[in-house]
């Protein structure tokens, strides 16, 4: 295989992390383009000794981590870097959180990432699950039609300290559920049995309020390609628990972070 190959199979995964990191698709993929800039002009940058993936991490991380929230920069980066002035950089600890439960690395394979050693990856990991902990409850939609993921996330929701205010199984079950009470939180499953779309469900709630939404699908790599509008948020199924966990966080995370910049946000 070829090192374009090589490089374009990992990059819908590392698109995922850095919408996830970001918080939008534009931001996200922005830095992915950055990354591949870095890689073409230096092919030497690619350190293979945890594979090529992990190696393709790493460069993104030390790009991520260097560009000084204050710097002025050519677009997209002075665009890029006005958005991380106003979002709060996602901190090192979530980095690893991610790392290890967005993206299934290692202990060592995020140490190798980062820069950092495996003491202090499990403690920045534990940093990231005190402050998850601590999260505000908010009320949850789920939109999935298969009752088995449905009650896996309703459940896992629930532990988490979290509200569910309904499980919807098509399109307009999430329209009528979401006008009842407006959800604090979206998890939503892209294509539902039915031939209705999750994904359009939730357009359509976005047109009336704004609310975090994490997708899941069987198919990321179908949401991940970055030529059109796509999710920020996304995990695949089969998922784990601090899968979810992480990227729903990250979401209110930003949530939190704009209303918080907005003025008279508590008004």
């Amino acid at each position: 295989m070829s090192r374009s190959q090589v490089v374009a199979e990992h990059l819908p995964l590392l698109r995922r992390y850095a919408r996830a990191l970001t918080g939008n698709q534009a931001s996200g993929d922005a830095y992915v383009a950055a990354m591949l800039e870095a890689l073409l002009e230096d092919p030497a940058l690619l350190d293979e000794q945890h594979g090529p993936r992990a190696g393709l991490f790493k460069i993104f991380a030390r790009i991520w981590n260097s560009v000084s929230v204050n710097e002025s920069a050519d677009a997209p980066f002075e665009q890029v870097a006005s958005e991380r002035r106003l979002s709060n950089v996602t901190p090192l600890p979530r980095q690893v959180f991610l790392l290890l439960s967005l993206e299934g690395f290692a202990e060592e394979e995020v140490g190798f990432i980062l820069g950092k050693s495996a003491a202090e990856v499990r403690q920045f990991a534990d940093m990231a699950g005190r402050e998850m902990a601590a999260e505000i409850a908010t009320d949850v939609l789920i939109i999935e039609d298969e009752t088995f993921i449905a009650m896996d996330l309703e459940s896992l929701v629930k532990n988490l300290g979290h509200n569910v205010i309904g499980v919807a199984r098509t399109h307009s079950d999430a329209v009528a559920m979401a006008g009842k009470k407006k959800p604090g939180l979206i998890l939503a499953d892209i294509q539902l049995a039915d031939g209705s779309s999750g994904l359009d469900a939730v357009n359509e709630l976005l047109k009336t309020f704004e609310v975090p939404v994490v997708f899941i699908t069987a198919y990321p790599e179908r949401f991940l390609t970055g030529e059109r509008p796509e999710p920020a948020f996304l995990i695949s199924k089969p998922f784990q628990p601090a899968m979810v966990s992480a990227v729903a966080s990250q979401a209110l995370f930003f949530q939190r972070n704009s209303r918080s910049r907005t003025p008279n946000a508590a008004a």
